[in-house]
Order: structure tokens, then sequence, then C-alpha cells
């Protein structure tokens, strides 16, 4: 029971520490935005720009070091695995199919418009107002 309580308590101090990094960062990345925005008479674009890449990239670094940030960079690692394994189709291959869904987009749409103007000629006569 003890041993749970010790578990309990660690994992609510990497919360609470987690919330404090995430906090940081935030503070991080709105405060590069807001230099870069207040400083305009000041600075040129360039010192503004690198200032705020530089917080984005603080308030990554920050991020990372949390719990969320390091599911968040391997669930990126195991999406980039899964990438790799997929099988591109080749040219010919998206040619003919790409050719397979216009021909069948203009068949459709042919198909609709007969059936638009055949609704179309039988209300004009049911009601007396076609040609």
């Amino acid at each position: 029971m003890e041993s749970s309580k010790i578990a309990g308590q660690g994992e609510e101090t990497g919360s609470r520490y987690d919330t404090i990094l995430l906090v940081a960062a935030l503070v991080l990345l709105v405060g590069g935005m807001v230099i870069y925005y207040v400083f305009v008479p000041q600075l040129s674009k360039l010192p503004r720009l690198l200032i705020l890449l530089g917080s984005i990239a603080a308030a990554v670094a920050v991020v990372y070091q949390t719990t969320i940030g390091k599911t968040l960079w391997a669930y990126v690692q195991g999406s980039r695995v899964e990438l790799r394994k997929v099988v591109w189709p080749s040219r010919q291959e998206s040619l003919q199919t790409t050719l397979v869904i216009a021909v069948f987009v203009v068949l459709i749409a042919l198909l609709m418009w007969g059936l638009d103007s055949a609704l179309l000629y039988g209300v004009g006569k049911l009601t007396g107002r076609g040609a």
C-alpha cells in the first residue's frame, strides 16, 4: 500500500513538473511573438525573426522534456518508420488510375445531365410549362 502511494506521488510530481514545463514553453513562445511585434520600430525584421525562431526552438526543446513531448516524438518516429513501408505506385499506375477516374467522372456527369434533362422535360409536360 505504501509503494502505491510512492508511485502515485511520483506521477503527481511528474505531472506538476510537466505542467510547469508546458507553461514555460508557452511563455517562451508568446514572449517571442510579443518581441517580434512590439520591437518593430527598434529592430529590423531579421533580428526579430531570429528571436522568434529562437523562442520557438526553445519552446520545442522545453516541451520535449515533458512526457507529452516524448510521447509525441515517439509517435513521429513510428510514423516515419511506417511511411518507409508504404509501396508507392509507379508513374504509369498513377496515370492509368487517374485516367480511369476521369472517364468515370465524365460518364457520371453525362448520366446526371441526362437524368436532369429527362426530369425537367417530364415536369414541364406535367405542369404545361415546358416546350
